[in-house]
C-alpha cells in the first residue's frame, strides 16, 4: 500500500516500479487541468514537474482568462503587463483596475475568470450632490473606493449612473449597495447614528436599469420597514436592480442604473450610497451561497 501511494508520486525509493505521475506527458496533464479553476491548477503544481510544467502553460491560462481581457490590460501601463506569462496576467488582472478617474473598477473573478465591475458613487450623477446641506462626501474604510455619499436630508432623492464597456457574452446582475443611517468609530467601535434617517418607510424607492440593446429591469423597495422603521438599518445591504444578458455579437455594452425617490410630499435622509455591482449572475449566486453558510 505504502509503496503504491509513494508510486503516484513519483518516489520509488530506489527501487524499479511502475508507472507515476511523474512519467505521465506534460500536454496530457495540460488537458485535465483545463477543466479544474485556477485555484486548483495553482495546487496541482506542487504534485511534480510535469504538473507544475503544464500548470504555468500559457495555453491551459489563455483559456482561463476572459475573453476581453486585453480590454482590461488597456486601462494599465504597458510596462506592468508586456513580458508577463498568461498565468501572471490572470493573477495581475484579479486585482481590481480603477479607471475613469478612478470612480469605477474593473477585475476578474479568480475562482472563474469572470468580468466584474464596480463604480463608486463619485462616478454617479446625484441630484443635489454640491449642496452641503442634503449631501455630503464620508471617508470610510467600509468601501472600497475609500468614500461614500451620505443624505442628511431631501425631497427629491435620484441616483443615476451609466457605464460603457465590452463585456464578455453572458448573464449579469445589477445591485445597490447602500446603508441606512451613518456610522463612524469611537473607541475602536463602530457606532451608528440614525438621527438624519427618515422617510424611507413611507414609501418605496424605485431602482431601474437599461442597456444599449433595449433591456430593461425595474423594481421598488422599502428601504427601511413600514411598522418597525428601523429593520434594515446599521448594516450595508445590497439591493438587486435585475439582470441583462450580453451577447456574442456585442463589442461594447452600455448599462444605465437610477435608484430614485421623488415623491415630494415628505423628505427623507439619513442613508449612505456606496456604490453599484455589476457581477456575473454565477458568480453573484456563488458568493450569495458563502454567505447563507456563515
Amino acid at each position: 500500500m505504502g509503496s503504491s501511494f509513494s508510486n503516484l508520486n513519483g518516489d520509488s525509493n530506489g527501487l524499479a516500479t511502475g508507472p507515476s505521475l511523474g512519467d505521465i506527458p506534460e500536454s496530457c496533464v495540460a488537458c485535465v487541468i483545463l477543466h479544474l479553476t485556477p485555484p486548483e491548477i495553482c495546487n496541482l503544481a506542487r504534485l511534480n514537474r510535469a504538473f507544475r510544467g503544464a500548470a504555468s502553460s500559457d495555453s491551459v491560462w489563455e483559456k482561463k482568462l476572459p475573453s476581453n481581457y486585453h480590454d482590461l490590460l488597456v486601462l494599465l501601463p504597458p510596462e506592468r503587463y508586456q513580458s508577463l506569462s498568461k498565468k501572471d496576467i490572470f493573477a495581475l488582472l484579479s486585482r481590481p483596475i480603477p479607471f475613469d478617474d478612478g470612480n469605477k473598477e474593473v477585475w476578474i473573478d479568480k475562482l472563474t475568470g469572470r468580468v466584474c465591475m464596480a463604480i463608486s458613487a463619485r462616478g454617479m450623477a446625484i441630484t443635489g450632490i454640491e449642496d452641503r446641506r442634503y449631501w455630503n462626501w464620508i471617508a470610510t474604510d467600509e468601501s472600497r473606493f475609500h468614500v461614500v455619499a451620505y443624505l442628511q436630508q431631501i425631497w427629491w432623492f435620484e441616483v443615476d449612473g451609466m457605464v460603457s464597456f465590452n463585456l464578455p457574452p453572458g448573464v449579469y446582475c445589477l445591485s445597490f449597495k447602500i446603508h441606512l443611517g451613518r456610522f463612524s468609530k469611537r473607541l475602536g467601535r463602530r457606532v451608528c447614528h440614525f438621527e438624519h434617517t427618515h422617510g424611507w418607510e413611507l414609501k418605496p424607492v424605485r431602482f431601474s436599469l437599461s442597456t444599449s440593446d433595449g433591456q430593461e429591469a425595474s423594481c421598488e423597495y422599502y428601504l427601511a420597514d413600514k411598522e418597525i422603521g428601523g429593520e434594515h438599518r446599521g448594516y450595508w445591504r445590497e439591493y438587486k436592480v435585475g439582470e441583462f444578458v450580453v451577447g456574442c455579437s456585442e463589442t461594447s455594452t452600455e448599462v444605465r442604473w437610477s435608484m430614485k425617490q421623488i415623491d415630494c410630499t415628505h423628505s427623507k435622509g439619513g442613508i449612505c450610497v456606496d456604490s453599484v455591482f455589476i457581477i456575473p449572475i454565477e458568480v453573484k449566486r456563488r458568493k450569495k451561497r458563502k454567505a447563507a453558510v456563515k
